[in-house]
């Protein structure tokens, strides 16, 4: 994104939160959220150019609170100041009314402190002009369907209280698939900031390979408990298990979560699991919509015993907790799991006879309470017998605890980690992703 463009975008905001101050009623706090993007979009199919555009957008919540009431108003930001301010005193007028119509909230989070920050990467993205050549020219021959995604997105807060915080930054992600004349498909991501010809060309040679396997007459695995290697992406969606009904601090309080024995110190999982909010690598903002800071680092999961949980400003009021920069849902925005000792050209030999899960899809809880989770076995999924893959399997259902997988059954994790992105686009394109090894497990349970 142009940095003059990206400036306008930031002195409209900031002029936004300060008139807003001078026009506020005297006992009202407010806090003001935006969210944008410039972003370009590319669909292929086929190895073709399907659908390609830009759009640029972004939308302001401007949320008043008054006598332990608050309302809020959602309307675009144009980066035209006056265009914005009319939006704005609108919204303003509107929200003054409607506040005494609404009950008080004892919970109600008022905006506090000063914290002030600003952060602004700047990246090396494919230009739309070059973009459909130097994706396609790789795959040239093969069945590749995938959707580009590249641009400049912004985040910024500011409140009443003085609090302003400027996030934007330049990333891309490529979700990607390529299919056999059987219809099957090894399925890939490239993202990041800065676009890596090499390493995009290399994960499509070691795609290929895995297509020629895919080719081999498929291997129907009867269910069972089975030793199971499961790659960097398939961990990272049931890491994300642990966004929803897991880790927040509100669902232990009111008994929807899968860690209540964690937390009681009832349990622990295995010493090779330690899992944290890493911030450090600069892929999400680190305020939330309170506009907290939260820190660098927080650990959740510390050698397999839960030390944090997330905790935000409102759970904190109503529990009586200290709050730690969560955001409003408590769920991981920067997950990172460490890794362990497992040397990629170990995976096979160690997995020895077993699944290697390459992808995993639909999971949900079968048993919340009981940590147990649900889900199918997706894409270059494989049977390995003596060190070597053998043949593909039908898709599996897996039925299995975090108590298990995450606990006794635990073997190893892969020494090397790979990043996972948020490739969602809904209202507005998603940021960051997990950073997770690979995960060797004995006996994971499959169902179906």
């Amino acid at each position: 994104m142009n940095p003059n463009d990206l400036s306008n975008l930031e002195t409209s905001f900031n002029q936004l939160a300060e008139k807003l101050q001078t026009h506020k009623p005297s006992l009202a706090e407010f806090t003001l959220k935006l969210n944008g993007e410039r972003s370009q979009f590319t669909r292929f199919n086929h190895a073709q150019v399907r659908q390609t555009g830009s759009v640029a957008d972004g939308w302001v919540q401007l949320t008043l609170i008054n006598d332990s009431r608050s309302a809020y108003r959602q309307f675009p930001f144009t980066g035209d100041f006056h265009q914005d301010w009319q939006q704005a005193e609108i919204a303003l007028q509107e929200l003054q009314q409607e506040l005494p119509t609404l009950p008080a909230d004892p919970y109600v989070v008022l905006p506090t402190g000063n914290n002030q920050s600003r952060e602004v990467n700047q990246g090396n993205l494919l230009t739309s002009d070059d973009l459909a050549a130097t994706i396609l020219t790789p795959v040239s021959g093969l069945d590749f369907t995938g959707i580009y995604a590249g641009g400049a997105v912004i985040k910024a807060y500011g409140d009443s209280c003085g609090q302003r915080h400027w996030f934007a930054t330049d990333t891309f992600t490529l979700d990607y698939s390529l299919f056999n004349s059987d219809g099957k498909a090894v399925k890939g991501f490239v993202a990041g900031s800065n676009w890596d010809l090499e390493q995009f060309t290399n994960q499509i040679q070691a795609a290929k390979q895995q297509l020629q396997l895919l080719s081999r007459p498929v291997k129907s695995i009867p269910k069972g408990q089975y030793r199971t290697y499961f790659a960097p992406a398939a961990i990272a969606d049931l890491a994300a298990m642990l966004s929803w009904g897991g880790i927040s601090e509100a669902d232990i309080q009111q008994g929807n979560s899968s860690l209540t024995p964690l937390a009681r110190h009832e349990k622990t999982l295995s010493p090779k699991f330690t899992l944290m909010e890493n911030f450090q690598r600069g892929l999400v903002p680190r305020f939330n919509e309170f506009g907290e800071m939260t820190d660098v680092q927080l650990p959740v999961f510390a050698n397999g015993v839960l030390v944090n949980t997330l905790i935000n400003s409102r759970t904190a009021k109503e529990y009586d907790k200290v709050a730690n920069g969560a955001n409003s849902s408590e769920s991981l925005r920067a997950l990172e799991i460490a890794p362990g000792s497992l040397s990629s050209s170990e995976i096979l030999s160690r997995l020895d006879t077993g699944l290697y899960v390459s992808n995993l899809h639909y999971l949900n809880w079968s048993d919340l309470h009981a940590g147990r989770i649900t889900g199918m076995t997706r894409y270059a999924c494989f049977w390995v017998s003596g060190g070597e893959i053998v043949a593909p399997i039908e898709d599996l259902r897996f039925d299995d605890t975090l108590y298990r997988f995450w606990g006794e059954n635990l073997l190893d994790l892969t020494d090397f980690q790979e990043f996972i992105p948020e490739v969602g686009t809904y209202e507005g394109r998603h940021l960051g992703g997990s950073v997770v090894p690979g995960m060797l497990i004995e006996d994971f349970t499959y169902t179906l």
